[in-house]
Order: C-alpha cells, then sequence, then structure tokens
C-alpha cells in the first residue's frame, strides 16, 4: 500500500504534507489539566533578583499568620499606587518592581510575608566606610513601612562590596559588629566572603557583610537569598522552643498521675475503683492531646525550618577562614540543640500519648473481664433459677394432674350412681376403682402433650 493511500485510509497526512507548525497546531488541540501551567511555572516561581556590587539590602520578616496573604498584597498595592507602577496581579503570592530610588520584592509564605529592599551602594566604588550607615530601607516611605501587616520576626541589613573595595580588617570588622563574636568563610567557591554575626544591634536590624571578588549579578543574588533564607528560617525554627519549654511544667503532673495510675491498676478492688480510675485516665489522655495539638504544627515547621536551614548552609560550600567559624559550625553550636530539645518534647508527648492509650487498654481489658466475670454468675444464677422454676413446674403438673384426675373420677362416680338409679346394675364403688388408673393416665397424657405443643411454640 502507498503512503497516500494509507493515508486515506487512516486519515493521516503523509510526513511530507505536514505543514510547517502543525506540531504546535496539533497540541493545542490537546486538553491541557487545570494545574498544567500552574505546576509548570511553580519551578520558576520567586528567582533571586540579579545584582552588582556595590549594592544595600534590607530585608523584614513579618510574622502575620495564615491568611494574611490578601492583606500583605493590598498594602503593596497602596505603594504601587503611591509610585504610579503597576500593581500586583490578583491573588499573587510575589512581586517585584522597581520604586524609583530603590526596588522592592514581596513573596508571601504560609505564615510570613519578606519584604526585600534593594537599593545601589551610596560610598563610592572601591570606598570602605562604614556600609550599614545608610541601609536599604531608608529608601522607602516611612508611613507606608509603619503600616506593614503583622509583626517584624526577621530585619536584616545586607551590604554587598565590590572587588575594587579592600577586605576590612579584623578591627574593622569589629567595629561592624560591635564585637569580635562574628562568623565568616570563604563561599560560592571562593568567588565571595560572607561574614554575620547573627545578632540585633542597636538599629533594630542584623548584619550581614558580603565581600564580592568575582560572581556574576545572578550568583550574587542566589548568594545574598541564601544568606537571608539562613537567618529568617533559623529565628522561625526557634519559634518552637519557647512553646517546648511551656508545655514542659504541664507535661510533668500528667507523667505522674499516670505513674499512679499504672501502680494503682494491680491493687485495685472492686468494679467501682475500676471505674474511676479509667475516669482519671480518660482526663489524662484528653490533657495529653490537647497539648499535643497546641504543638504540632509549631514542633513540625520547627523541623521543615531547620532542614531549610541545612540546604541553604550546603548550598552556600563554605571554606573556612582561619580565625572564625563557619555559619555550619555555628549552626551546629546554637540552633541544632535548640531544634534536639524541641524533637525531645515532640517525642516525649508522643511517648505519653503512647502510655495513656496503653494504661487505658489494660484498664479496659480489666474492668471487661470483670464485667464478663459478673456476667457468668448472673447466667449461673440465671440457670439455677430456671432449673428451680423447672422443678415447680413439674411440681405443679403432678399436682395439677392428680387434682383434675379426682375431678374426673368425682364424675365418674356420680355417673355411676346415676346409672344404678336408673335400674342398671352398676357398682359406683367398684366402677370408680377401676377408672381411677385409666383418668390418671390419660390425664397425664393429655397434660404432656399440651407442654409440648406449647414448647413447640417457643
Amino acid at each position: 500500500m502507498s503512503e497516500r493511500e494509507a493515508s486515506q485510509t487512516t486519515g493521516l497526512q503523509p510526513r511530507d504534507a505536514t505543514p510547517a507548525g502543525a506540531s504546535a497546531s496539533s497540541a493545542r488541540v490537546l486538553k491541557d489539566h487545570a494545574l498544567r501551567l500552574a505546576l509548570t511555572n511553580e519551578v520558576h516561581a520567586r528567582p533571586p533578583d540579579s545584582m552588582t556590587a556595590p549594592v544595600r539590602v534590607t530585608m523584614l520578616a513579618m510574622l502575620s499568620g495564615e491568611g494574611a496573604g490578601e492583606t500583605d498584597r493590598r498594602h503593596l498595592e497602596s505603594l504601587c499606587d503611591w509610585a504610579g507602577i503597576p500593581r500586583p496581579s490578583q491573588g499573587a503570592t510575589h512581586h517585584s518592581a522597581s520604586f524609583g530610588s530603590f526596588r522592592l520584592k514581596w513573596e508571601r509564605h504560609t505564615e510570613f510575608s519578606t519584604w526585600t529592599v534593594f537599593r545601589p551602594s551610596v560610598t563610592p566604588a572601591g570606598t570602605l566606610a562604614d556600609p550599614f550607615v545608610e541601609p536599604a530601607l531608608n529608601a522607602v516611605p516611612r508611613e507606608w513601612l509603619n503600616g506593614l501587616p503583622g509583626e517584624l520576626m526577621v530585619g536584616v541589613h545586607v551590604a554587598v562590596l565590590d572587588d575594587q573595595t579592600p577586605e576590612p580588617s579584623a578591627n574593622m570588622m569589629t567595629a561592624m559588629f560591635g564585637s569580635e563574636n562574628y562568623v565568616g568563610s570563604r563561599i560560592a567557591g571562593r568567588s565571595a566572603t560572607a561574614w554575620t554575626d547573627f545578632r540585633i544591634h542597636g538599629d533594630g536590624f542584623s548584619r550581614m557583610l558580603v565581600m564580592d571578588h568575582s560572581m556574576t549579578p545572578r550568583q550574587t543574588g542566589r548568594v545574598v537569598q541564601r544568606l537571608l533564607e539562613i537567618e529568617t528560617y533559623r529565628v522561625l525554627a526557634l519559634l518552637a522552643l519557647p512553646a517546648a519549654r511551656g508545655v514542659l511544667p504541664r507535661i510533668n503532673p500528667i507523667e505522674a498521675g499516670l505513674a499512679d495510675v499504672t501502680t494503682r491498676i494491680a491493687t485495685l478492688r472492686g468494679l467501682q475503683d475500676e471505674r474511676d480510675l479509667l475516669d482519671r485516665l480518660t482526663l489524662l489522655a484528653a490533657q495529653t492531646e490537647q497539648i499535643a495539638s497546641e504543638t504540632s504544627y509549631r514542633f513540625g515547621a520547627a523541623r521543615a525550618y531547620h532542614e531549610l536551614v541545612e540546604k541553604r548552609i550546603d548550598e552556600l560550600r563554605e571554606i573556612r577562614i582561619e580565625g572564625l567559624q563557619t555559619v555550619r559550625e555555628f549552626m551546629d553550636r546554637r540552633l541544632t540543640p535548640a531544634i534536639r530539645t524541641c524533637e525531645a518534647v515532640e517525642q516525649r508527648l508522643n511517648n505519653l500519648s503512647q502510655r495513656v492509650a496503653r494504661a487505658s487498654n489494660l484498664l479496659r481489658t480489666r474492668v471487661e473481664i470483670a464485667v464478663e466475670g459478673q456476667n457468668a454468675e448472673l447466667l449461673q444464677s440465671m440457670d439455677r433459677r430456671a432449673q428451680l422454676q423447672l422443678r415447680l413446674q413439674e411440681t405443679v403438673e403432678g399436682l395439677s394432674v392428680v387434682a383434675i384426675s379426682y375431678y374426673l373420677v368425682g364424675i365418674v362416680g356420680y355417673a355411676a350412681k346415676g346409672l344404678k338409679g336408673f335400674g342398671l346394675k352398676v357398682d359406683p364403688d367398684m366402677l370408680v376403682g377401676l377408672m381411677i388408673p385409666i383418668v390418671i393416665a390419660f390425664v397425664w397424657s393429655g397434660v404432656r402433650r399440651i407442654r409440648k405443643v406449647i414448647a413447640g411454640d417457643h
């Protein structure tokens, strides 16, 4: 069969007859999944901003809780209206735009929003001066800044110096950070150096200094974003620590009460004691579940934030500077123990919940066994009553046979006397004597037949 004949049979065009762009037009015929575009673009969302040193950056992380994204977006719209630039799209969760003297990037996360301000350095390139004197945040309108939704959780000033600027000396670093307790390392394959102390200074902000040796603008943006995310997620991960410390005084009485209940299980004497103890166990279980429900979200978020911190530190590719702690060493000594404390409290709660459940099951089993024993005794008592009732019924039946036979024999005697009165030669006494066993047998047989009929109906 030729190619043209095959095309006529199948309804497909031959390869040499396919017009240019047919693949694109045929793809448009396919029905897209409702989430295809959103899921494809998700991996490209929130890219780091490209920046060229020298530049100054300020990042604010505002904790506003879940469901505050619309409020944040409306607040950003007011700044866009002030600057006369397009608003973010409806339902957007991130937006980046230039506002003239500064650039602002907004990102909405699950329970907080970050507002990052970028501004070229006011210090001429190659000049080494205090880079935190004039932060990027100063360019933002003060009234709009004061109206940011939520509460400030993280505030960081970042200064990125160019490769023409001499590297600060140890004395200058001490002056910038206020002490010698800062950390630093070569990062991004030695193409940059970063220093920070993870402290809040007198202006209410933390400080980070980055020396750009040979980074590209996009690489500089990625490095700055990683450093900011490390500080942000570090603080948010530590939100679980006060919660962990706060529930410890509530866990101790529950554990003591559970130990007392477990001890008393072996010494219970009655069903009422078992029920009282079961009520107490139910109360302990309710208290445990209440604490777990209050802290489960915070502990889960702490684990997620800590994992992000670890991931961002890996991406820095740190190389030690002799005499300084690296960022990883600092986090291992300061952040990791706090996260371990939260994990220990969470595990303690889980173990407590399991112990309460086991004690409850044990006590319920004991109560059920006791109830089954009482039910067995009740069944035995009912069985004895049934046997007594059967014997009484048999006695009554015997008496009934006697009574009925007595009356029937009397009737026979009266009939015999009547026959004798009519002149028949009948001896009433002899006839009654002969009829006694016949009547008794007849009555006894009738009573048995009636009892069988009644038993068959039941």
